[in-house]
């Protein structure tokens, strides 16, 4: 009998996507789902980017540079510049979405059994892409409960090992919305240092911020030129999801290089996807401010909703779109699955992300859930109705 690998049978399922099917069946039933367990978002892609696909006049669709279009590269250089970040164009290899600009760097800077620092809850695709690398996730919990503030740099010391190679840090965070203080950063920073790691950078959400505290990226940080790699994503920042494209961002030439070599090996990244992600380049900060008062709007919305909720708790997200909710159910797994196979009010019902799958540390997440508030204010009424009569009638409840 044929076997598939070892490392298929152990990739996880994406906590994300997981319940698609039960989705899927839900909707041939009849029933309206309304998806809170993705980072979709339903705002419109900048003109600018969807002009740039209309207007080009290419007669036949070559392979782009392995790096990412020179052009491209360039514009993004720019758009480094006019938010502090000071690079080059040789410091940028383009890639196909972020997801793989986070594999290329596990690969790169990694060695099988070699380990990397995590903040728990963590965007659940970075088991995957461990996994990928045959690397360990080596979990470190937030400072404060249902806070998840930076805990003590002490925290990371204690966690490290002679096989800890990287600490890998999203700000602002995916799955919970917290945006890094300057001051948190330069502490992780001084101890990346000490310890000669690598600090993998993932800040696809800088613009997405709604309060006071400002954006400080990890490439800011003094003394650590070699040891950033940053990791970026057009998807989130311009809802240009599907366009796939992402980049390594690097002062570390041995990194850049090896990207490159990784990139070449891919062939290249969508055509159609650099023209969209160079065009919306362009897009004025009209649309960002607009942007981020829609997400404000539909953040507030949503975190009243739930708080007002008999047994829910959320804290309230500073950037993201995201918020981790601990919810009175016994197994947010059995719940997330229950109101897609079992539940439906007014021919309605909900899709959340368990944050089970956000952790690797057993046991951790169970009466959680990954809310998104990526639906305008009209569907999330609806939504948080639909929740709170779910979680009134599940059998499972706590309260």
């Amino acid at each position: 009998m044929l076997e598939i690998s070892q490392k298929a049978k152990e990739m996880p399922l994406s906590a994300v996507r997981k319940l698609v099917p039960y989705a899927e069946a839900a909707k041939k039933r009849g029933v309206k789902v309304y998806h809170l367990n993705i980072g979709q978002p339903d705002v419109h892609a900048p003109e600018a980017a969807l002009d740039a696909v209309k207007r080009n006049d290419l007669k036949l669709v070559s392979y782009p540079h392995s790096a990412g279009n020179e052009s491209y590269r360039v514009g993004l250089v720019n758009y480094y510049h006019s938010i502090g970040i000071d690079v080059t164009v040789n410091d940028i290899i383009v890639t196909t979405g972020g997801s793989e600009a986070l594999i290329f760097t596990f690969m790169i800077c990694l060695n099988p059994g070699d380990e990397v620092i995590v903040m728990e809850p963590f965007y659940t695709n970075y088991r995957a892409f461990a996994r990928w690398a045959d690397v360990t996730l080596l979990p470190v919990s937030s400072g404060k409960p249902m806070d998840f503030t930076l805990p003590p740099v002490e925290a990371f010391e204690k966690a490290i090992t002679p096989k800890t190679k990287a600490v890998l840090l999203c700000n602002p965070s995916n799955p919970t919305g917290y945006v890094y203080t300057k001051s948190e950063l330069e502490a992780l920073g001084a101890l990346v240092k000490k310890y000669n790691l690598y600090l993998f950078a993932d800040e696809v959400y800088r613009d997405f911020l709604y309060g006071d505290k400002p954006f400080y990226s990890c490439m800011d940080l003094k003394g650590l030129e070699q040891n950033v790699v940053l990791i970026d994503s057009v998807s989130k920042r311009y809802s240009l999801c599907g366009v796939r494209i992402g980049a390594v961002v690097s002062h570390n030439k041995d990194v850049i290089a090896s990207a490159l070599r990784f990139a070449q090996s891919r062939l290249c990244s969508p055509a159609y996807g650099q023209i969209a992600a160079e065009g919306a380049l362009t897009t004025s900060p009209e649309y960002f401010a607009a942007l981020r008062d829609e997400y404000r709007h539909r953040r507030d919305y949503m975190i009243g909703a739930l708080n007002a909720m008999k047994g829910v708790h959320s804290p309230t997200p500073e950037g993201a779109f995201y918020t981790v909710a601990q919810l009175p159910v016994d197994d947010c797994d059995k719940f997330a699955q229950w109101m897609l196979e079992a539940f439906e009010y007014e021919k309605q019902t909900v899709m959340v992300a368990p944050a089970s799958g956000f952790y690797v540390t057993p046991g951790r997440g169970l009466n959680e859930a990954r809310i998104a508030y990526v639906l305008n204010v009209d569907d999330l009424k609806k939504a948080m109705q639909c929740l709170e009569i779910a979680l009134q009638q599940y059998p499972g409840r706590t309260i």
